[in-house]
């Protein structure tokens, strides 16, 4: 066999790596396309198409758009079932930790338990509430704008309306499915994307947020990096 030469091979490889990876865009119908990019302009999301060309779509249509990469079965341990409860708990967040006080009262308001929404949005934003994907989710929650419609949430960009449009959003998931992990893997890759597999799905970005979710929220639960509560300066609680 002749021998690449050194500057074609490395072109070659320039071209693999310029390749952007696939994306799924599950639409709030239950659709899923294969797209290779998604970007929100104005009340609209922009989704390139594998062939070439562009479909625009209304921002309200779109659960989610995840990275379609998947985990072979041999390396996708089956998560566990959480031992904590999601619901509403007394147990306060440590006074250092962003925002303690509005994630704690879109908890209660949820029934949701404050340390899983404080570990939602420490995987989703950072706690950062000028997070913005490319796709269009943002703030703390990291919301779509059809999660923000449904809630009612005016401005993604207060950190109050956006937790308690991310906090009704995940206590929607938990009541429809009736399980943390596939509410948690609904939240990252969509409702849809959840009931076609019938468990969490295989995708590497999916599970990842699963089990770091439940690493922080419920220690033991999921070995994952990340599995403690970062608050200001990087501190522990």
């Amino acid at each position: 066999m002749r021998a690449i030469p050194l500057c074609l091979a490395a072109l070659i490889q320039l071209a693999a790596v310029a390749v952007p990876a696939a994306k799924l865009a599950v639409f709030v119908d239950g659709r899923v396309l294969r797209v290779t990019d998604a970007r929100l302009a104005g009340h609209r999301i922009a989704l390139e198409l594998p062939g070439g060309g562009t479909l625009e779509v209304p921002a309200t249509s779109l659960d989610r758009v995840i990275t379609d990469d998947t985990e072979a079965a041999a390396d996708s341990p089956p998560l566990a079932t959480a031992a904590c409860s999601p619901g509403w708990s007394k147990a306060p967040l440590p006074p250092d930790i962003p925002f303690h006080s509005e994630i704690e009262a879109a908890a209660r308001a949820a029934n949701l338990h404050p340390w899983l929404l404080a570990a939602v949005v420490q995987v989703e934003s950072a706690f950062d509430p000028r997070a913005e994907s490319r796709a269009g989710a943002r703030g703390l929650t990291q919301l779509m704008p059809a999660a923000a419609a449904d809630h009612k949430v005016r401005n993604v960009w207060k950190p109050a309306d956006n937790l308690r449009g991310g906090a009704e959003h995940l206590r929607a998931l938990l009541d429809r499915f009736h399980s943390l992990p596939l509410a948690l893997a609904a939240y990252n890759s969509g409702a849809a994307t959840v009931e076609r597999v019938g468990d969490v799905p295989p995708y590497v970005e999916t599970r990842t947020f699963v089990a770091r979710v439940l690493a922080i929220f419920c220690p033991g639960t999921e070995a994952a990096p990340g599995g403690t509560l970062h608050r200001r300066g990087g501190q522990e609680p």
